[in-house]
């Protein structure tokens, strides 16, 4: 990086930071911070939901695959979580939403107090906060790792200017920073990634074309959609835990569709989102694909190949500019996550603890939320500093191992009971999914892994906690139906709009969390 570069980083940070200042003034109270008081539009509630989905990992972690094994990098990520955000559109958005407008909630898991019980509300509430804080870790770690190589930062002061930044204009502006900021930065990122596309396109005519580059030895298997340790199996687990994951099981995307005015906007919110995942990683992935052509990684598993390449291709002041890309991507989806954690603690955990936080007005609210952020990123950032360690071992080893191993026992408790077909699963069943999911993440990853020769294939890693948090979920409600009147009243009034009657739709409030408000007659 020369002068120019650092002025066009420098002169980004400044924007967001001001971005930041700009939306104080539209958070008025915690319902404002939370979910943008329902006046997000949906056009920009889609760009932020995309935005917030994906960060440094993909120019790192997933550069390396696209590196090592070619177009399977799309298939098994960004095309399941396009189909999976599809289908949620119409399965899943619509709801969400209604947890706001119909609950008045301002917690995607604000509603489980009486969906569930307080026992149940809590144990998602703890396992959902302490994941998010090892994933976005993996984000800080990964964003340091480009700066480092570009830069020459250390990994620590590259996680620390990232994580100071990110603090100021989300704990300031709420969502409507996250939201704002990310779209600057989805312009941003499409200016780079156009530019990085034409770049490498350009260098392929001295290896038979934008075509006929696919022959060449370097680039063999390249084609392939399914390989090495990403197959079919994979790809199917994946599926599942991104349609859970994506619309609201990691919190940050359900806060986007809880944003919008109505249910019909969040689907539409939605689709956008699905639209944006299915078409611009494809211009963002070409590149990856065809570094084994341009640059030899120095890594072992081709994480610095996108960073090698950049900086082999662009001119400065375009180097700038992708490596603000890189920020952008990282940034709004640890500032995102640290505003869902914010309201999850204040809204859903700190009323249990404390007495006084259940007496929090506007401001003193307000204040524990902006306090709760500031406070997730600095254990985030903690936790960056030791993603290279022997408990982790690398950046995409959180990210698909951990991170998506261990989304199906916490989401799918919350995302299916959202639904009436599973009406009949009531606490004993989100516990047993909940508990035994995580009980089969731990033995399959490690008592099982350590004695089976080779260890057990990352698919299974991967397929197996999920597919017994849904089994048992499923079958214990069946075996054990606790489908109350008070339960399918809160599951009537997510699934309908309009006037449903005061009386049937009366939620009852349980001690130890804050209430869930009355509800009004009309939409």
């Amino acid at each position: 990086m020369n002068s120019l570069d650092w002025a066009v980083l420098i002169g980004y940070f400044a924007v967001m930071v001001a971005i930041g200042v700009w939306s104080h003034k539209r958070v008025g109270d915690v319902s404002d911070f939370f979910t943008a008081g329902g006046k997000m539009p949906w056009w920009l509630s889609g760009i932020s939901h995309h935005m917030s989905g994906y960060s440094a990992v993909m120019f790192t972690g997933y550069a390396g695959i696209a590196y090592t094994y070619g177009v399977t990098s799309f298939v098994t990520w960004s095309f399941p979580i396009a189909l999976g955000i599809a289908i949620g559109s119409k399965l899943f958005a619509p709801r969400i939403n209604r947890l706001r407008s119909r609950l008045h909630v301002a917690s995607p898991l604000e509603y489980l107090k009486n969906r569930y019980d307080l026992k149940t509300q809590q144990a998602l509430a703890w396992s959902g906060m302490l994941l998010k804080i090892v994933d976005v870790g993996a984000k800080w770690a990964a964003i340091a790792t480009l700066l480092a190589v570009f830069t020459g930062v250390s990994l620590n002061e590259g996680i620390l200017i990232t994580g100071v930044v990110t603090a100021i204009y989300c704990t300031i502006g709420g969502l409507w920073a996250d939201a704002l900021t990310e779209l600057g930065q989805f312009i941003i990122q499409l200016l780079a990634g156009l530019a990085m596309f034409f770049a490498v396109v350009v260098e392929l005519g001295d290896h038979g074309g934008f075509f006929g580059v696919w022959d060449e030895p370097e680039l063999q298997g390249h084609a392939e959609p399914l390989v090495g340790p990403y197959g079919t199996i994979f790809l199917l687990a994946f599926l599942f835990i991104k349609l859970f994951e994506y619309n609201g099981g990691m919190l940050n995307q359900a806060q986007r569709y809880m944003a919008t005015a109505t249910p019909r906007e969040a689907e539409r919110s939605a689709r956008l989102s699905a639209v944006l995942w299915l078409v611009w990683p494809l211009v963002l992935f070409f590149p990856m694909w065809m570094s084994p052509l341009l640059v030899e990684s120095q890594k072992a598993d081709g994480s610095d190949s996108y960073a090698l390449m950049t900086e082999q291709l662009l001119p400065h002041g375009l180097l700038g500019l992708v490596i603000v890309g890189f920020f952008s991507h990282t940034m709004a989806m640890c500032s995102s996550d640290a505003n869902a954690i914010a309201a999850v603690f204040t809204r859903d955990v700190a009323p249990v603890l404390s007495a006084r936080a259940r007496r929090w007005n506007d401001r003193s609210g307000l204040l524990a939320a902006r306090v709760t952020t500031v406070v997730f990123l600095g254990l985030s950032m903690a936790v960056a500093t030791q993603v290279d360690s022997p408990t982790f071992k690398d950046i995409i080893t959180v990210v698909i191992k951990w991170v998506a191993g261990l989304m199906g026992p916490i989401a799918i408790p919350m995302m299916l009971g959202l639904l009436r077909p599973f009406r009949r699963s009531g606490p004993t069943a989100a516990l047993t999914s909940w508990s035994m999911g995580l009980l089969a993440f731990w033995l399959v990853n490690y008592p099982v892994n350590w004695a089976v020769e080779g260890g057990v294939p990352l698919e299974y890693q991967v397929s197996i906690p999920l597919a017994v948090s849904l089994i048992l979920y499923v079958l214990t409600g069946y075996a054990k139906p606790e489908d109350t009147p008070e339960r399918l009243a809160v599951i009537e009034r997510i699934n309908t709009d309009g006037d449903d009657g005061s009386a049937a739709a009366a939620v009852p409030a349980r001690s130890g969390a804050p209430d869930v408000a009355p509800a009004r007659t009309t939409d």
